[in-house]
């Protein structure tokens, strides 16, 4: 069986929770900012039988979940860090700063990496855009999440650039956020074990994510529609309607057979009339 068991970790499953060592499941596993639900909603209506089980995980735990056989996809933060996972990009994230909503940055719509010459930018050890120092002025000590440096830009101490997916997910009333040019940007990626071919509901969620419609969906249930199909029997020809004449008569307007060439109608050499021609 391809996919996930549901009680591979448990021999002797709960009955009342309606599940079974054979029933597939898949789980996801996803970074913060990625948002999985419209993908889910996809799966739901595709595949109502098969569980689809939510993961939130860290950027640093991202891939060991993988490795490890903790979930069978990824929704991840590019790059992936060896060959032993794969991966297809899914889409590029815009690069925001945020900042207290009294600052000056507030009054524009955008702001450069030169703007931020003057600024004390932080820079957490989970940063997502992988640069190894970022403009502006470094603060003595690195925040330890994303969310402690928000913390300290509401206090005033510096401001802080991340993808605008964390901007929205560490909302606050006091904070707000502006376009930063000229800086990394986040990708996000589907990833999953590295094998010759992915399972079969791996396939299937790389379907939902690329957008292929039910029909040109890879995987299992592509699968199984493409069986049922080759199954059915094959339909013999359509029987002529009564009231046709076979194939090669010809019939006159008034339903009687036409005279056909050669027939009593004319004469063998095809003259007008049956009336033998006169010698002179």
């Amino acid at each position: 069986m391809t996919g996930t068991d549901a009680s591979s970790s448990d021999p002797t499953p709960d009955p009342s929770s309606g599940s079974s060592p054979e029933t597939p499941s898949f789980r996801l596993a996803y970074v913060p900012g990625v948002t999985p639900s419209k993908w889910v909603g996809i799966w739901k209506e595709r595949l109502p039988d098969v569980p689809l089980t939510l993961h939130a995980v860290t950027p640093a735990e991202a891939f060991g979940v993988l490795r490890e056989g903790a979930a069978d996809a990824g929704l991840v933060r590019l790059p992936v860090d060896g060959d032993d996972l794969s991966a297809i990009p899914l889409y590029t994230e815009t690069t925001v700063v945020i900042v207290p909503k009294d600052h000056l940055f507030a009054a524009v719509e955008e702001v450069s990496a030169d703007d931020l010459a003057e600024e004390l930018v932080l820079h957490p050890l989970d940063d997502t855009l992988g640069w190894e120092r970022p403009p502006g002025r470094p603060a003595f000590e690195r925040p330890a999440t994303t969310a402690d440096a928000i913390e300290l830009v509401a206090a005033g101490v510096g401001v802080l650039a991340v993808p605008q997916s964390l901007a929205r997910l560490h909302h606050r009333k006091d904070l707000t956020y502006r376009t930063l040019d000229g800086v990394p940007q986040s990708r996000v990626a589907l990833s999953w074990p590295a094998a010759d071919e992915a399972p079969d509901l791996v396939e299937e969620f790389i379907g939902i994510v690329r957008g292929r419609t039910v029909n040109s969906t890879r995987g299992r249930r592509a699968e199984e529609r493409k069986g049922r199909k080759e199954q059915k029997p094959a339909t013999s020809g359509k029987p002529a309607k009564s009231g046709k004449p076979a194939a090669g008569s010809r019939t006159s307007t008034s339903g009687r057979p036409s005279a056909r060439k050669g027939g009593t109608g004319g004469s063998a050499r095809g003259g007008r009339s049956g009336k033998p021609r006169r010698r002179s």
